[in-house]
């Protein structure tokens, strides 16, 4: 079979929307006010187990690349044997709602509605263990970007996102000759980045307390024409704490009161004024 590596984040969505929602219908068909819930259970769960099967397959042609990361490999095994679990569950709970449809007419039809419902909300529990497990690759251990893609710009933005993070941790914690650190970093790895750029010059402001510094770099600074009313905003809002942080406040009020008339009622331009008188 080739591999489907690439398609397991949209199949495991799948897998857990049909066996969640076809669980739910069994349950529901207990009232026996519901009737399109019965049928509609049984096929929810069998199209789910079979969409389980193809997230197990795609998963084993996905891993590969991901275990190769330092210290992802137990979390990765975490996450298939999970994922085995969930898959097998579903096979037998599938087996059971197809016996449980064949015996329509039996007395004990009832009795395996209940049993099958059971056995659903436990299968539930471990298929949410592994969406969980499945998880933790990807926002605890990035395990996600280029894997699909192969884009080497995938990566790139992995490693901004890591300085990011790392910049704002540190900061948070009050260092930040640390955070100014990782944020020249990305601007000299990301120089044409608008964000990065504008970044770089709140740094100069919060981090190496140099208002100077980041008046001169906004001298150089052309709002681009894509987001142009965010980077207009974002601008101002830096050239008047630039000035304050140089100890020019009159400048910093001046350029809040002068704001566009579509900025005038923003809340962070009236908080700035506040401060200034």
């Amino acid at each position: 079979m080739p591999s489907i590596g690439y398609f397991h984040p949209i199949i495991v969505h799948f897998v857990i929307a049909l066996l969640f929602v076809g669980v739910g219908f069994r349950i529901a068909s207990l009232t026996g006010k519901l009737q399109f819930t019965d049928l509609g259970a049984l096929t929810l769960i069998l199209i789910g187990t079979v969409a389980a099967v193809l997230a197990v397959q795609s998963g084993q042609g996905a891993h590969g690349a991901v275990e190769r990361i330092p210290g992802v490999r137990n979390a990765v095994g975490e996450h298939e044997d999970w994922g085995h679990y969930a898959r097998n569950a579903f096979i037998a709970i599938s087996l059971l709602e197809i016996a449980t449809f064949a015996m329509m007419k039996s007395k004990f039809h009832r009795l395996l509605m209940f049993v099958c419902a059971i056995a659903g909300a436990g299968g539930c529990v471990v298929l949410y263990i592994a969406g969980d497990k499945g998880g933790d690759l990807v926002y605890e251990y990035a395990g996600g970007p280029g894997l699909r893609s192969g884009d080497t710009t995938d990566i790139s933005r992995l490693y901004l996102a890591g300085l990011y993070n790392e910049a704002m941790l540190e900061r948070k914690n009050g260092h930040n000759a640390d955070a100014a650190a990782m944020i020249d970093e990305m601007a000299k790895r990301f120089p044409n980045d608008t964000t990065v750029r504008l970044l770089a010059i709140e740094s100069q402001i919060v981090d190496k307390k140099d208002g100077k510094a980041a008046l001169a770099m906004l001298k150089g600074f052309t709002v681009p024409g894509d987001g142009a009313r965010f980077f207009r905003f974002r601008t101002l809002l830096l050239r008047a704490d630039a000035y304050q942080a140089a100890g020019f406040a009159d400048s910093a009020r001046a350029v809040l009161q002068g704001a566009p008339a579509d900025f005038q009622n923003n809340p962070q331009i009236k908080n700035r004024l506040d401060k200034l008188k």
